[in-house]
Parts: C-alpha cells; sequence; structure tokens
C-alpha cells in the first residue's frame, strides 16, 4: 500500500495482514503489519491507527486487548478510534494536539470501562511535529527510537512488575524476557486508576527509525536484537524480518529462545523521504 496524500487516516482492528504495509505521514513514511497469535481462532485484539495531519504532522497509535479478558478487541478499537477523533477535533478547533491525545486517553478508558465487562487494553502514541516525537503510553505497549548506529534515544518503561523491575536494574534484561511473570500489567484503558505516561519532545534525526509494538513483539525479541533488525535498510525489510523471527520463535521455540505465543503488531516510521520498495515480502 502506497500513498502520497500526507492528510491521510488509517484504522486496522481485528486484522490478520500477510505482508507489511506502508503509508505517508507526516513528514515521512510508516510501515506497519498487524496479526493474530499463531493457530488463534478468535479475532486479533490488537488494533492500530495512523493519521496524518499535514506534510509535517502527524500521530500513530497502537493498542493491545487484553487477552484472557472479555471483548479485548472492543476495547483495542475503542482505544485507538479515541485518539482519532481526539486528534480529528483538535485540528478543527486549532487545539493543542498533546492537550487532544491525552483527553483521548480519558476517553478511551471511560468508554472501555462503560461496557461494563471488565475489558482493558493498552494504548501507546507517537506525536509527530517535522522532526519532534512524543510518546505517550498506558501499559506495556512500547516505544523504541534508534538512530543509524544503534543508539537508542527514546524508549518507553512497560508498566509492568517486570518493566519496573527491569528499569531499576533488579532484573536483568534477559531474565526479564524469560520471567514467569512477564504477562503481568499494571496500568491500563479500563481500569479506574488508570495514568498516562507522557514523554519529554525528542529530536528524530534523519536517519532515526521509531517503533511502536505490542507485546507479541518486546516479549520475544530482546532490545539489541530489535535495534540491530530496524537500524538500517529498507523499512520493509527490517519489519518483515522482525516478524518472521517473532513467528519463529512463537511456533518453533529453541532452547534458551523467549517464546510468547500472541497478537503481533507494529509500525516503523522513517522521516527522512522514502526510497525503498513499494511493499514487503510475504511473511
Amino acid at each position: 500500500m502506497g500513498q502520497d496524500d500526507s492528510q491521510v487516516d488509517l484504522i486496522l482492528t481485528r486484522t490478520e495482514l500477510d505482508r507489511c504495509q506502508r503509508i505517508r505521514v507526516g513528514a515521512g513514511y510508516a510501515c506497519y503489519f498487524t496479526t493474530r497469535t499463531p493457530g488463534k481462532e478468535s479475532p486479533n485484539e490488537d488494533s492500530l491507527a495512523l493519521v496524518g495531519m499535514d506534510s509535517t504532522r502527524g500521530v500513530i497509535a497502537l493498542a493491545d486487548g487484553f487477552g484472557g479478558q472479555p471483548a479485548g478487541d472492543q476495547a483495542s478499537e475503542l482505544a485507538v478510534r479515541a485518539v482519532v477523533s481526539s486528534v480529528h477535533d483538535a485540528v478543527q478547533n486549532g487545539a493543542d494536539l498533546r492537550d487532544a491525545i491525552m483527553d483521548s486517553f480519558e476517553q478511551a478508558n471511560d468508554a472501555v470501562l462503560a461496557l461494563g465487562v471488565g475489558a482493558a487494553s493498552t494504548l501507546a502514541v507517537v506525536e509527530i511535529d517535522g522532526d519532534s516525537v512524543r510518546a505517550y503510553h498506558a501499559g506495556d505497549s512500547e516505544v523504541l527510537m534508534v538512530g543509524q548506529c544503534g543508539k537508542v534515544k527514546l524508549t518507553t518503561m512497560s508498566h509492568s512488575p517486570v518493566g519496573y523491575g527491569l528499569e531499576a536494574g533488579w532484573i536483568s534484561e534477559e531474565d526479564a524476557l524469560h520471567h514467569e511473570e512477564r504477562h503481568l500489567v499494571s496500568n491500563m484503558i479500563g481500569s479506574s486508576q488508570m495514568r498516562i505516561d507522557v514523554g519529554p519532545p525528542v529530536t528524530m534525526r534523519p536517519r532515526d527509525r521509531l517503533l511502536i509494538a505490542t507485546d507479541g513483539l518486546f516479549d520475544n525479541a530482546g532490545v539489541p536484537e530489535i535495534v540491530e533488525i530496524i537500524r538500517k535498510g529498507p523499512l520493509e525489510s527490517a519489519v518483515t524480518n522482525l516478524v518472521r523471527s517473532c513467528h519463529r520463535k512463537m511456533t518453533e521455540p529453541r532452547d534458551g529462545e523467549p517464546s510468547k505465543p500472541d497478537d503481533l503488531s507494529l509500525v516503523l516510521y522513517h522521516r527522512q523521504r522514502y526510497s525503498g520498495p513499494q511493499a514487503g515480502g510475504a511473511l
């Protein structure tokens, strides 16, 4: 999929792609992919949305409905649609985009609570304004930005006991990947205690790569592996390689490797002018 119009909306819910797709967002391009757990019969509970506001500004939102709880797919859809609606209102009314995104988390939380069935979802949002990016999140879907040489320039902390332990240095990254409580999440859309983690604006250089992904990626690949794959080369190749690696680990685990079958969604963004192929290879 390719688009030249910078003013675009894309919302994907309950979707199963067989290859990554490309879309223009603000000042750059994003390659995205989403699919359900290998062998799962129920719908993909991840949702994603990409909004191109104009030639420099855009928003990317990704949500992961909680498996094992009712209506996970509905919860994630409500979350990303709240973001899109709030961003549209901000554009039409000339309102501050940061405030609009913050409001969308509250709106999403209210909507999921109103389902009244115990549904919940993560929500990760990235605001893009030219060469500036800002991350917002609740839950364990994460945002990562790296330079071409592999330097990590932005990372969010998973809202989970294991994430807090990793941030504090109590748990190594290797141990965190295999931790028996890695699936536990302590902050979410659909909770009366929901809180929004807002990062500072970070400058994105022309060769930097910005990744937003669900735990289907981060539970099956450590940050060093992810960084090495996404830091250079065509966006489609990077996304395809990440997905293939995770799928193999989910379906054919090897000794010592993490293996957590799960729905998998990710978006890889690059603000430099696009010069790669039109679409990724089949997965």
